[in-house]
């Protein structure tokens, strides 16, 4: 896709474009329906970052990022979590080598499947916390530390990590700080009836369909770098960081029901995924500039696994989605950026002075550095 000749910002978005209709369209081969999911993974994968999918079994999640590798074309790797799987089988082992015309031995790593550009980390949370965070500094460095040495990972590189909500029985969930690191979180429904009658007409046949590769290394890359290139407005930021700031239950300016329902807000972090997700869908879309559509189309993923209710939400049935559904309809959308500071803002100028022609419903605007001349006195004559 990337050429060595520079390209307009029109031809640019329009190459995204075409990519993201290719990309679903490839994937759309083996997975029906799950539209959302899709663009999601997009946009995780165009923004840099990494998505955790939750849903319930038979929702094809891994089977949806296994095609998406395939559409890629990048080196995939499954890792199936399981409670006695130990952290040196994700990062990779040390092993003694010897030398059979001199009997020398040497030690040398041999690397684990954490070693490629998409990773599925299936059932991540039926894994004790110690490999879980194994997966951290992968995760945000995009490097692997063994033995006293660290390791670059080949860019680009994307965890992809599945979830089922509904075992819990020795399952170990994830800490609020490895919560973090993961850009979204993807919520997978229950198909509708004519895409659950398509999906069974298309798996119980013998026919299967190859999928083909769109993109490469390099062309993710690009996008990516791309992505960082697209503008964004103070008024658009401003209204992400006070979606963000609405859901702290301290700020003084939170709505009421987010003081009852959560005990813990989301972090800065959010409002920076918010951001880059948002610019990630503006170019898929076509479009050049974020605009607030993009906000609120990227805000549940982002925050769904960042706040977190308590007692009495959960008395009442009330779920982090729910939350986030009131706050998009409570925080208005800012007209504009933030107001001048007092210690920058100007003088201020009395007003000038009212015409005695102009009527006094009818406002008059005049300039501030205008002052209109009052009527000249009466002429005054001295008696003698």
């Amino acid at each position: 896709m990337p050429s060595n000749t520079p390209l307009s910002p029109e031809e640019a978005v329009r190459r995204v474009a075409q990519a993201r209709e290719a990309l679903a369209g490839e994937v759309h081969k083996v997975i029906i329906g799950q539209d959302e999911m899709i663009e999601q993974m997009l946009i995780c994968i165009f923004a840099r970052g990494n998505c955790l999918t939750i849903g319930v079994p038979g929702l094809a999640k891994t089977l949806a990022v296994s095609t998406l590798a395939q559409a890629l074309h990048l080196k995939f790797q499954r890792i199936q979590f399981t409670p006695d799987l130990m952290p040196s089988d994700i990062t990779g082992t040390e092993i003694i080598d010897q030398d059979p015309a001199t009997g020398q031995r040497s030690f040398r790593f041999v690397p684990g499947p954490i070693f490629a550009n998409i990773i599925l980390a299936d059932e991540i949370n039926r894994t004790p916390p110690k490999t879980q965070a194994a997966l951290l500094q992968a995760m945000q460095e995009h490097e692997v530390t063994a033995a006293g040495k660290t390791y670059p990972l080949t860019p680009p590189f994307f965890v992809m990590a599945t979830q089922n909500p509904i075992e819990q029985e020795g399952t170990y969930p994830l800490p609020e700080a490895q919560l973090d690191r993961f850009m979204l979180s993807i919520y997978l429904g229950y198909p509708t009836r004519e895409e659950e009658r398509e999906i069974v007409l298309s798996t119980t046949q013998t026919e299967r369909t190859a999928v083909r590769p769109v993109l490469h290394g390099p062309d993710i890359l690009w996008i990516q770098q791309l992505v960082r290139q697209v503008p964004v407005s103070r008024h658009v930021v401003d209204y992400a960081v006070d979606l963000v700031r609405a859901t702290r239950p301290r700020e003084p300016h939170s709505p009421e029901f987010v003081k009852n329902w959560l005990a813990w807000g989301a972090g800065p972090r959010a409002a920076q995924n918010i951001i880059l997700t948002a610019k990630a869908r503006a170019i898929m879309h076509g479009r050049y500039t974020v605009e607030a559509d993009d906000v609120r189309a990227t805000a549940p993923p982002v925050l769904r696994h960042r706040i977190f209710t308590n007692f009495n939400a959960d008395a009442e049935g009330i779920d982090a989605e729910q939350v986030i559904r009131r706050l998009l309809e409570a925080v208005p959308e800012p007209s504009y950026g933030e107001p001048i500071s007092k210690k920058t803002s100007p003088k201020k100028v009395p007003p000038p002075a009212k015409s005695p022609v102009a009527p006094p419903e009818s406002p008059v605007v005049t300039a501030p550095n205008i002052q209109v001349a009052p009527p000249p006195p009466p002429r005054v004559t001295k008696k003698p």
